[in-house]
Protein backbone atom coordinates (compact mmCIF):
# COMPACT_ATOMS: atom_id res chain seq x y z
CA UNK A 1 0.00 0.00 0.00
CA UNK A 2 2.76 2.16 0.58
CA UNK A 3 6.48 2.46 -0.75
CA UNK A 4 7.94 4.41 3.01
CA UNK A 5 10.33 2.25 4.28
CA UNK A 6 9.42 1.03 7.66
CA UNK A 7 5.52 1.25 7.18
CA UNK A 8 3.16 -1.70 6.83
CA UNK A 9 -0.60 -1.25 6.58
CA UNK A 10 -2.70 -3.71 7.45
CA UNK A 11 -6.70 -3.80 7.24
CA UNK A 12 -9.24 -5.32 8.51
CA UNK A 13 -6.57 -6.41 11.79
CA UNK A 14 -9.75 -5.84 13.85
CA UNK A 15 -13.30 -7.10 12.75
CA UNK A 16 -16.32 -4.22 12.84
CA UNK A 17 -17.61 -6.53 15.95
CA UNK A 18 -14.18 -5.97 17.52
CA UNK A 19 -13.67 -2.51 16.80
CA UNK A 20 -17.42 -2.21 18.54
CA UNK A 21 -16.51 -4.31 21.82
CA UNK A 22 -13.00 -2.50 22.05
CA UNK A 23 -14.99 1.31 21.42
CA UNK A 24 -17.48 -0.03 24.14
CA UNK A 25 -14.67 -0.26 26.52
CA UNK A 26 -12.55 2.77 26.07
CA UNK A 27 -15.92 4.90 26.51
CA UNK A 28 -16.55 3.39 29.46
CA UNK A 29 -13.04 4.87 30.57
CA UNK A 30 -12.49 8.04 32.25
CA UNK A 31 -10.56 10.09 29.61
CA UNK A 32 -8.26 12.97 30.12
CA UNK A 33 -8.48 16.58 28.83
CA UNK A 34 -5.26 17.97 29.38
CA UNK A 35 -4.62 18.03 24.82
CA UNK A 36 -7.32 19.94 22.44
CA UNK A 37 -8.56 16.47 22.61
CA UNK A 38 -8.99 13.71 24.65
CA UNK A 39 -7.04 10.84 25.68
CA UNK A 40 -6.56 7.80 27.58
CA UNK A 41 -3.06 6.43 28.81
CA UNK A 42 -2.29 2.84 29.68
CA UNK A 43 0.71 0.94 30.94
CA UNK A 44 2.92 4.43 31.23
CA UNK A 45 1.33 7.65 31.25
CA UNK A 46 3.49 9.93 28.57
CA UNK A 47 4.13 13.56 29.56
CA UNK A 48 3.36 15.68 26.49
CA UNK A 49 4.94 18.68 27.72
CA UNK A 50 8.32 17.09 29.17
CA UNK A 51 8.64 14.20 25.96
CA UNK A 52 9.34 12.15 28.58
CA UNK A 53 8.18 8.91 30.61
CA UNK A 54 10.10 7.04 33.41
CA UNK A 55 9.11 4.39 36.16
CA UNK A 56 7.32 7.15 38.34
CA UNK A 57 4.74 7.12 35.22
CA UNK A 58 3.87 3.73 35.49
CA UNK A 59 0.24 3.06 35.90
CA UNK A 60 -0.25 -0.97 36.08
CA UNK A 61 -0.67 -3.44 33.49
CA UNK A 62 -2.69 -2.80 30.37
CA UNK A 63 -6.22 -3.63 31.14
CA UNK A 64 -7.90 -6.53 29.55
CA UNK A 65 -9.00 -5.13 26.50
CA UNK A 66 -5.79 -3.38 25.65
CA UNK A 67 -4.00 -6.37 26.53
CA UNK A 68 -6.36 -8.77 24.18
CA UNK A 69 -5.05 -6.22 21.45
CA UNK A 70 -1.35 -6.47 22.18
CA UNK A 71 -1.73 -10.21 22.24
CA UNK A 72 -2.80 -10.09 18.97
CA UNK A 73 -0.16 -8.21 17.79
CA UNK A 74 2.14 -10.49 18.65
CA UNK A 75 0.73 -13.57 17.16
CA UNK A 76 0.56 -11.80 13.94
CA UNK A 77 3.93 -10.95 14.00
CA UNK A 78 3.48 -7.02 13.92
CA UNK A 79 5.66 -6.51 16.93
CA UNK A 80 8.73 -8.70 17.79
CA UNK A 81 7.70 -7.87 21.99
CA UNK A 82 4.51 -7.05 23.54
CA UNK A 83 3.37 -3.53 23.62
CA UNK A 84 3.58 -2.06 27.29
CA UNK A 85 2.34 1.10 27.26
CA UNK A 86 -1.24 2.09 25.02
CA UNK A 87 -2.35 5.95 24.15
CA UNK A 88 -5.83 6.35 23.19
CA UNK A 89 -6.71 9.23 21.35
CA UNK A 90 -9.91 10.40 20.35
CA UNK A 91 -10.43 13.22 17.44
CA UNK A 92 -13.73 14.86 16.39
CA UNK A 93 -14.29 16.75 13.16
CA UNK A 94 -11.80 19.59 12.58
CA UNK A 95 -9.36 17.72 15.29
CA UNK A 96 -5.94 16.40 14.43
CA UNK A 97 -2.60 15.86 15.90
CA UNK A 98 0.37 18.16 14.61
CA UNK A 99 3.29 17.13 12.54
CA UNK A 100 5.76 14.95 14.84
CA UNK A 101 7.82 11.73 15.61
CA UNK A 102 7.44 9.75 18.39
CA UNK A 103 10.25 10.89 21.07
CA UNK A 104 12.59 8.53 19.97
CA UNK A 105 14.55 8.35 23.94
CA UNK A 106 10.86 7.37 25.34
CA UNK A 107 9.97 4.78 23.09
CA UNK A 108 11.76 1.30 21.25
CA UNK A 109 11.62 1.36 17.10
CA UNK A 110 7.63 -0.50 16.33
CA UNK A 111 4.84 1.73 17.08
CA UNK A 112 1.32 0.62 15.65
CA UNK A 113 -1.69 2.60 15.44
CA UNK A 114 -4.97 0.72 15.85
CA UNK A 115 -8.14 2.97 14.00
CA UNK A 116 -11.85 2.77 15.20
CA UNK A 117 -14.78 4.77 14.46
CA UNK A 118 -13.91 5.94 11.15
CA UNK A 119 -11.17 6.65 8.75
CA UNK A 120 -9.19 9.36 8.55
CA UNK A 121 -6.10 10.80 6.07
CA UNK A 122 -2.53 10.24 8.03
CA UNK A 123 0.16 12.24 6.40
CA UNK A 124 4.23 10.96 6.36
CA UNK A 125 6.91 13.50 5.37
CA UNK A 126 10.08 14.57 5.10
CA UNK A 127 12.00 17.69 3.76
CA UNK A 128 14.69 17.05 0.89
CA UNK A 129 16.57 19.86 -0.80
CA UNK A 130 14.07 22.07 1.12
CA UNK A 131 10.71 20.53 -0.56
CA UNK A 132 8.18 18.19 1.17
CA UNK A 133 8.07 15.04 0.63
CA UNK A 134 4.67 13.59 1.70
CA UNK A 135 3.01 10.28 1.55
CA UNK A 136 -1.06 10.28 2.01
CA UNK A 137 -2.28 6.80 3.81
CA UNK A 138 -5.97 6.61 4.53
CA UNK A 139 -6.22 4.65 8.19
CA UNK A 140 -9.98 2.37 7.47
CA UNK A 141 -11.43 1.15 10.49
CA UNK A 142 -10.52 -1.85 12.04
CA UNK A 143 -7.10 -1.21 10.51
CA UNK A 144 -3.46 -1.36 12.21
CA UNK A 145 -0.55 0.65 10.71
CA UNK A 146 2.94 -0.02 11.97
CA UNK A 147 5.60 2.24 12.32
CA UNK A 148 9.52 1.60 12.23
CA UNK A 149 12.96 2.05 10.94
CA UNK A 150 12.58 5.06 8.72
CA UNK A 151 9.30 5.89 8.96
CA UNK A 152 9.61 5.96 13.05
CA UNK A 153 12.92 7.78 13.05
CA UNK A 154 13.02 10.41 9.74
CA UNK A 155 9.51 10.70 8.43
CA UNK A 156 6.96 13.50 10.38
CA UNK A 157 3.65 11.95 10.71
CA UNK A 158 0.18 14.10 11.21
CA UNK A 159 -3.49 14.12 10.79
CA UNK A 160 -4.77 17.39 9.72
CA UNK A 161 -7.32 19.02 11.59
CA UNK A 162 -10.09 19.32 9.01
CA UNK A 163 -13.68 18.34 9.09
CA UNK A 164 -13.30 16.46 5.84
CA UNK A 165 -10.76 14.45 4.19
CA UNK A 166 -11.29 14.81 0.14
CA UNK A 167 -15.03 16.28 0.10
CA UNK A 168 -16.09 13.23 2.61
CA UNK A 169 -17.38 14.84 6.13
CA UNK A 170 -15.29 13.21 8.96
CA UNK A 171 -16.97 11.77 12.04
CA UNK A 172 -15.56 10.49 15.49
CA UNK A 173 -12.38 8.69 14.97
CA UNK A 174 -10.58 7.13 18.17
CA UNK A 175 -7.07 5.33 17.69
CA UNK A 176 -5.04 3.03 19.80
CA UNK A 177 -1.49 3.17 19.29
CA UNK A 178 0.59 0.72 21.03
CA UNK A 179 4.52 1.54 21.99
CA UNK A 180 7.41 0.15 24.19
CA UNK A 181 8.54 2.23 26.66
CA UNK A 182 12.74 2.86 27.30
CA UNK A 183 13.05 3.19 30.61
CA UNK A 184 16.56 4.47 31.70
CA UNK A 185 18.40 1.47 34.25
CA UNK A 186 18.87 3.32 37.71
CA UNK A 187 20.64 0.63 38.97
CA UNK A 188 24.93 1.46 38.84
Amino acid sequence: MTDVSGLNYVSNFLTNQECESLLHYIDSMPWMTDLKRRVQHYGYRYDYKLRAVDYSMYLGELPFFISDIADKLISRNLVSERPDQAIVNEYLPGQGISAHIDCEPCFKDTIVTISLGWPYEMEFFTFKNDEKNIKYIQLEVGSALVISGEARYERFHQIRGRKKDHSIPRQRRVSLTFRNVILENTND
